[in-house]
């Protein structure tokens, strides 16, 4: 059992730290976290028909969602930029500002998170906004999809592995559970973030409205990229199977308010690799709302902590100091209004 608890730590470290230390990790991060699973699964011993069906189908829905639309982006994406621009101009920025900030904060738990940054370096390198305007309304908008795309798990991978998770006794999670419990903080987390959006406004606009940007992706992208979220969820499948042992005899013994704050961390570690790691059916509604607001308010904080940032920082080049000047004040404010609501509605 030693031996057990040790080797299974000595992974987790791997899979918190590989990434900031190695380059080919952070460049292959998919192949690194599914020999990481393997290795979880086999050393805690949770082998077994039912994990194996579950590595390959639990990445199934998500994987076709990113697909789907990414498809649909691909072959409309100049319609989609000219629409976006007659809209601007008939609203105005302000209005305009609210509109995506909060649209794509609610559409991303349907078109998926990945799908919905795409669509946001788009419109941004659309409206030609100054750089630091536009760093900040990208950082404002990706808390809001971050946030958006965990009511469904065809969100994010986030919101797969935790209702993977808690889909057997006592949940019984299905489809709709995380929106259930999760939309009372969600949904106003995402009206803010389209008001704090509204202070943009004022800011100098060029000129220049032909349409600027990212190149067109190629078709192949479209399919590489679905194919790497499948290995990476299914990587999260086996993290979060052969962690329980860790998680039922360490984790679930922490208090809600413990969670939310260790998980601060998700600011500079992906946040779904921490639910594979945490999440368990042996916790209350109030430690998993707690630890799952924690992880979706620090993950906007800094460009590693979500994958809407990574795309979005990634395309439009925002430098991570730019990202963390905003970034962080802003997740540090949220994470102090919600931490008393949480304690006191949970």
């Amino acid at each position: 059992m030693l031996l057990m608890f040790a080797g299974l730590f000595l992974i987790l470290v791997f899979v918190l730290l590989g990434p900031f230390f190695f380059k080919k990790v952070e460049e292959q991060l998919e192949a690194f976290f599914f020999v990481m699973g393997l290795l979880a699964v086999t050393i805690s011993g949770m082998w077994s028909l039912h994990v194996v069906e579950d590595a390959l189908l639990e990445p199934v829905k998500i994987t076709l969602a990113v697909l789907l639309f990414g498809l649909v982006f691909h072959y409309l994406r100049t319609p989609i930029r000219h629409n976006i621009l007659r809209v601007e101009r008939a609203l105005g920025f302000r209005i305009f500002f609210f509109l995506i900030v909060v649209g794509l904060g609610l559409l991303s738990s349907v078109i998926t998170a990945i799908i919905a940054s795409l669509l946001l370096v788009e419109i941004v390198s659309g409206i030609r906004l100054d750089k630091r305007a536009e760093t900040e309304l990208v950082i404002i908008t990706c808390f809001s999809i971050g946030l958006g795309a965990a009511l469904t798990p065809i969100g994010e991978p986030l919101s797969t592995i935790a209702v993977f998770k808690l889909k057997g006794e006592p949940y019984h999670a299905d489809f709709w559970f995380l929106l259930k419990f999760l939309w009372p903080f969600v949904i106003p987390g995402i009206l803010a973030m389209g008001i704090f959006a509204d202070f943009l406004h004022a800011r100098h606009v060029t000129p220049d409205r032909s349409l600027h940007g990212p190149s067109r992706e190629a078709l192949s992208v479209v399919f590489l990229r679905a194919a790497r979220v499948y290995v990476f969820v299914m990587a999260l499948v086996l993290l979060g199977t052969g962690f329980m042992p860790i998680v039922d005899a360490f984790v679930v013994r922490l208090p809600g308010w413990g969670l939310y704050w260790l998980n601060m961390i998700s600011a500079v570690i992906d946040n779904a690799t921490l639910t594979a790691a945490e999440v368990s059916p042996k916790m209350s509604i109030n430690q998993l709302s707690l630890l799952l607001m924690g992880l979706l308010i620090a993950g906007g904080m800094l460009i590693p902590g979500n994958i809407p940032n990574i795309i979005a920082a990634g395309r439009l080049k925002i430098p991570s100091r730019a990202w963390a000047r905003l970034g962080v004040p802003l997740g540090l404010v949220l994470m102090l209004i919600y931490f008393p609501i949480l304690l006191l509605t949970t």
